[in-house]
């Protein structure tokens, strides 16, 4: 597998993180592009100090809403990588901490409809992305949506090849519809816009990894539950979603991703076989 250049935009997160240290053990150049740079290294592994592949990434600090901040970064990349979207809007997060009455704050994060910005595709050349929210909140239509369609956008623009978006495998019971929607409108848009990109759009359900030790129990349950809905022939998965997918270990995601980069025919939708299919041939690879 040649050598490649690749930019990972949220390679500060949990999974960026990995995908940037999966890339790294190829050989391959590595920009990761993130509002804060370097990592907290506490937050995304079981330690505070900086691993010594970190040294091998370029931990850039750009705004993923601002595209004239991150443009020079994507020139000469084989590949770019959007794995920055939210989980939670912040009345649903105001609602859990206490900071928000539940009905006002429930009755915004499930909206059938919020703001993004204004049509990614529309814009002016290097133009910002401008929430359309009036208290400028960061929602799914934003994160999940807009800055993925703009990024592609950008990539496409300077010739990159390949384009990796990390969706989602569905939306789950607890969260607001529009979680899942968003991802879903974005593969599209991305993938009728942006013909001379190879788009991968990866659809994981739940990421664990033991560093985040409230993780396991999550994966331990959603084990479960996926073994409950394969015996009944998945008649859960209407209702529960993501919360009867199979959870993944985060690494495993991170090498799929880097295995669909080096491999020209992953092309389109990855489900979670698939995914694990793409890490299983990584760590054969790594064997030789």
């Amino acid at each position: 597998m040649s050598k490649k250049t690749i930019v990972v935009c949220g390679g500060n997160g949990f999974l960026g993180s990995r995908i940037c240290k999966s890339a790294v053990s190829r050989g391959w150049n590595v920009t990761s592009i993130s509002r804060s740079g370097e990592p907290v290294w506490s937050s995304v592994t079981s330690s505070s100090e900086p691993p010594p592949w970190s040294t091998s990434v370029s931990w850039q600090k750009a705004d993923i809403l601002k595209p004239k901040t991150y443009k020079s970064y994507l020139k000469n990349a084989d590949a770019v990588v959007h794995s920055m979207g939210i989980l939670l809007e912040a009345d649903y997060k105001g609602v859990l901490s206490g900071k928000e009455s539940i009905y006002s704050g429930l009755s915004r994060a499930f909206s059938s409809t919020k703001g993004g910005s204004q049509n990614p595709l529309e814009r002016e050349d290097g133009e910002d992305l401008e929430p359309q929210e009036k208290d400028g909140q960061l929602t799914y239509e934003l994160m999940n949506r807009d800055s993925a369609i703009t990024l592609a956008q950008e990539a496409s623009s300077e010739g990159v090849s390949s384009f990796v978006f990390i969706s989602a495998a569905a939306g789950a019971p607890m969260l607001p519809r529009r979680y899942i929607t968003t991802k879903r409108d974005a593969e599209s848009t991305i993938a009728s816009s942006f013909p001379k990109l190879r788009n991968v759009f990866l659809r994981p359900g739940f990421l664990y990894d033991s560093s985040r030790a409230f993780t396991m129990p999550i994966a331990f349950f959603g084990s479960a539950g996926n073994f409950v809905n394969s015996m009944i022939g998945g008649r859960l998965s209407w209702l529960a979603g993501a919360a009867v997918e199979k959870p993944l270990k985060a690494d495993t995601v991170a090498e799929s991703v880097v295995e669909a980069i080096g491999d020209d025919g992953v092309k389109g939708v990855v489900n979670t076989e698939h995914i694990e299919t793409l890490a299983n041939k990584a760590w054969r690879r790594s064997m030789l």
